[in-house]
């Protein structure tokens, strides 16, 4: 990270179960984070088509009209829609980082999509495991997306959700140099009454103490729960106690976990923006880097493998050999297993 840049943070709630309507609110977004002087613009948790909080609050067998609605409407990458989004990245010179729920053949997973000022995909990933009962509509994916991206902002990673509650993932994108992350929520609507766990107290705090402890900059956008949604969802009082209105919580932190944005009330729409300072990075990682100075490879270490593992192995492509396996007297504070 070479320089400061201006950054957007979205909260706002998508055009639920409306893909169409959804890109052109995403472009929309977009326009006005550019016209504001913002490089980079971040979007929540399967912004793209919403959240599935249906999955929360009833039985598989009585959601799943529902459900399928939710593939019809998640995103395919190269498709029209997709290009939609990337040639408005172009038009507007900025970087994208989108939460969508993507969906390959028949299986949907919860995605991250990292998009350059010109249009062009600089990488994809989808959430490693699918949190609770998400996994009964969303797969999972491998150690692929455990990557930065090193671009010209400086070195972008994304996590999603509870992502930021696994010390191990973490870690994985600290140690390879982490400068920027952008940590994707849904909302923190659900089940307030009933555990801290979902709220905003305890989720915020994930984020910051990313940014604190990856010394990084963390942009965390979160969408909110709207009326529309909120109708069609909880035709139930008990629906309506366990999910609330609102719910929107997006922060920007500096590397030593401070708040560089005022945010806004939990039901109102907009960007948050912020100046990301370089020299902050610098200063963080003077006092504590978790993968450098700060570590202890001779007592602990993470044992990461980066490979995709595809469901089907063509035989008449030769498997590639182990690489990169860290002898003893290697003390990385990161073994990679490249398969």
């Amino acid at each position: 990270m070479q320089n400061s840049i201006k950054v957007a943070c979205v909260q706002a709630a998508p055009v639920f179960l409306d893909l169409h309507a959804t890109v052109d609110k995403t472009i929309a977004l977009m326009r006005q984070a550019a016209a504001q002087g913002a490089k980079l613009i971040a979007f929540p948790e399967t912004w793209i088509p919403g959240y599935p909080w249906f999955l929360w609050l009833d039985t598989p067998a009585a959601y799943m009209p529902l459900a399928l609605r939710y593939h019809e409407h998640s995103l395919v990458l190269d498709s029209a829609e997709a290009r939609r989004i990337s040639d408005a990245a172009r038009e507007c010179g900025i970087h994208v980082v989108l939460g969508y729920s993507e969906r390959a053949n028949a299986s949907l997973y919860i995605g991250q999509w990292l998009i350059d000022d010109q249009g062009q995909t600089i990488g994809v990933r989808r959430k490693l495991k699918a949190t609770h009962v998400e996994r009964t509509l969303f797969g999972e994916s491998d150690g692929s997306s455990l990557r930065t991206f090193d671009t010209v902002l400086g070195t972008l990673g994304a996590l999603c959700c509870w992502e930021h509650l696994q010390p191990l993932s973490k870690y994985a994108l600290y140690a390879q140099n982490e400068q920027i992350h952008v940590a994707a929520w849904p909302s923190f609507s659900l089940y307030r009454q009933a555990t801290s766990a979902l709220g905003p107290q305890v989720n915020i705090a994930a984020s910051r103490v990313y940014a604190a402890e990856g010394q990084c900059f963390v942009i965390a956008p979160c969408a909110l729960v709207s009326p529309e949604m909120h109708e069609l969802l909880c035709d139930t009082e008990a629906k309506r106690q366990l999910l609330e209105l609102g719910g929107g919580h997006a922060r920007i932190f500096g590397p030593d976990g401070g708040d560089l944005a005022t945010p806004l009330a939990e039901d109102e729409e907009g960007l948050l923006f912020a100046t990301l300072e370089p020299m902050a990075l610098i200063a963080a990682k003077v006092a504590a880097d978790p993968a450098g100075h700060y570590s202890r490879p001779d007592v602990t270490r993470l044992m990461l493998n980066r490979s995709t593992n595809p469901c089907v192995v063509d035989f008449n492509v030769p498997l590639q050999p182990t690489v990169g396996l860290a002898s003893d007297a290697d003390l990385n504070p990161v073994t990679d297993l490249e398969v």
